[in-house]
C-alpha cells in the first residue's frame, strides 16, 4: 500500500511538472484542449447548428455566448490523476495499457458532456452556470477517475494467481 502511494504521489509530481512545461503547452495541452473544442462543437452539431469552435472557444453564433475552455477544464489534469494511479498500481502492463486507454475514454467522454453543459446552461443562467462550474463539474469529473479507477482494479486478476499458480479447488460436496 505504502509503495503504491508513494509511486502515485511521485508519478503525480512528475506529469504535472511536466504538463507545466512550455513545451507540453504548446505540443500537447494546445492542440487537446483545441480538439476538445472542436470535438465538443461538433457533438452539439448534431442537434443545434449555431454552434462553432475557434481554437478554445465554443461559441454559439444564434446569440453569440461563448465558453472558453481554460486549464482545469480540458480534462488533461483529471487524467493526469488516472495516468498516475494506474500506472502506480502494481498490475501486469497489459491490464494498465487497456486501462488506461478505456479510462482516458471515459474521462474525457465526461469531459465533452460537461463542456457542452456548461455551454447551455451559460446561455441560461449565468449564476449556475458558475455554481455548476466550480462545484458540482469539479466533483464529478475527480468521481469519474476514482470510479474509473475502482472498476479498473476490480478487474484486475488475482494477485496470487498473477505468478501462475492455479486457482483453487472448488469444495467438494459431501455425499452421505
Amino acid at each position: 500500500m505504502f509503495r503504491f502511494f508513494a509511486s502515485f504521489v511521485v508519478l503525480l509530481a512528475i506529469l504535472f511538472g511536466l504538463e507545466l512545461t512550455p513545451w507540453a503547452q504548446d505540443w500537447f495541452v494546445v492542440p487537446w484542449t483545441t480538439a476538445l473544442a472542436r470535438l465538443s462543437a461538433w457533438t452539439v452539431t448534431l442537434f443545434d447548428n449555431s454552434v462553432v469552435s475557434a481554437g478554445k472557444v465554443l461559441r454559439s453564433t444564434a446569440n453569440g455566448f461563448a465558453v472558453s475552455i481554460e486549464a482545469g477544464c480540458n480534462g488533461v489534469e483529471a487524467t493526469i490523476v488516472l495516468v498516475a494511479a494506474m500506472l502506480a498500481f502494481p498490475a501486469p502492463w497489459r491490464h494498465k495499457l487497456a486501462g488506461l486507454g478505456i479510462g482516458i475514454v471515459a474521462v474525457q467522454g465526461l469531459n465533452i458532456v460537461r463542456v457542452i453543459s456548461l455551454f447551455y446552461l451559460g446561455q441560461w443562467n449565468r449564476d449556475v452556470f458558475e455554481w455548476a462550474h466550480l462545484y458540482v463539474w469539479q466533483a464529478l469529473i475527480m468521481l469519474d477517475v476514482l470510479i474509473v479507477w475502482l472498476i479498473w482494479v476490480r478487474t484486475l486478476p488475482s494477485m496470487h494467481r498473477a505468478g501462475g499458480d492455479p486457482p483453487p479447488p472448488a469444495p467438494v460436496p459431501a455425499v452421505a
